[in-house]
């Protein structure tokens, strides 16, 4: 006779969670009309900014950590699995449209690899082994950041990741959505955003899920600002790759310059189509290879070329 698992000690665990906690005033949630669950759900998604705003000190010491090393040339590698790895994934795949970012300077890893993204893994996610594994093939550097993402905490893939990185001198986040996690415990920015029980007990795809999209954009989208991927509020690093883009690149030049269609068609040939090279060319009054120069001297930042230009 086959003896079964023993859950038990998991089961325990589990139960100590506020992302797992079962909120009984829900029970009769399939009774109500779809209206009234929408409102439901609308009210409980309503809750999750101020969770994440309590933690905004961490976030922002976390981001000039990953800032620090990405000017550097580090990286920024996101480690998870399930919803969590799905949404590194998807963070790091926006980062070179938006930004015209080298795909391997910003890395999604899910456990389970690709596979993982549309499929369930077995296994993948219980294992620190496959996270170290996953690591090594990218060969860390001290000056790469780690940040592993898990709602409950205690994934130990997520937390697996973190560990290794850290034993390698890279910077670690640790992303969770309890209290006093294991992950925020190994790593050496622990964020914890503690958004509460979900509507469906332990779908952590709901809230939680909310909670890591909006702190992983904040990861992301203000450490390029701290490296001068914008311009003010403009992004001037971005990837003409489409119709769509090229319209965009046309609207950011005129917003930041104000020049007419024609002067800033003419940039924009003069610097084969980079936008923030065609911003220098009009508001710096020089050439387009003179503006190549002056912004690698700046390290891409738009503001220091300017500068040099009118010095």
């Amino acid at each position: 006779m086959t003896s079964l698992p023993n859950y038990g000690d998991l089961r325990a665990e589990l139960e100590t969670l506020t992302t797992e906690a079962f909120r009984p005033e829900l029970s009769g949630i399939d009774r109500l009309p779809t209206l009234e669950i929408a409102r439901l759900m609308n009210g409980e998604d309503a809750t999750v900014p101020t969770a994440v705003a309590a933690q905004l000190p961490l976030i922002a010491a976390a981001i000039d950590g990953i800032a620090e090393r990405m000017a550097r040339g580090g990286r920024l590698v996101y480690a998870g699995a399930g919803t969590a790895g799905r949404l590194g994934v998807l963070d790091a795949s926006e980062c070179p449209p938006t930004f015209n970012t080298d795909p391997t300077r910003v890395v999604g890893l899910i456990a389970g690899g690709p596979t993982a993204l549309s499929t369930s893994v077995e296994g993948a996610e219980d294992s620190k082994e496959l996270a170290a594994a996953d690591l090594d093939a990218l060969a860390l550097t001290a000056d790469d950041t780690v940040v592993g993402v898990s709602a409950s905490g205690r994934t130990p893939y997520a937390v697996g990741a973190v560990e290794h990185a850290r034993s390698h001198g890279a910077l670690t986040v640790g992303l969770s959505c309890n209290a006093h996690s294991p992950l925020a415990a190994a790593a050496d920015h622990g964020i914890e955003v503690v958004v509460g029980p979900e509507l469906l007990t332990g779908s952590t795809r709901l809230k939680s899920g909310t909670a890591q999209k909006l702190v992983l954009n904040m990861l992301s989208t203000i450490t390029m600002i701290r490296l001068g991927k914008t311009y003010g509020n403009l992004m001037v690093d971005v990837r003409a790759s489409n119709e769509k883009l090229r319209a965009r690149s046309r609207r950011i030049v005129a917003l930041a310059t104000g020049a007419s269609d024609e002067e800033i068609e003419q940039a924009l040939a003069a610097t084969d189509g980079e936008v923030k090279n065609a911003i220098l060319t009009i508001l710096g009054a020089v050439d387009g290879p003179t503006a190549a120069r002056l912004l690698e001297e700046s390290q891409g930042h738009l503001r220091a070329a300017l500068a040099k230009a009118s010095g």
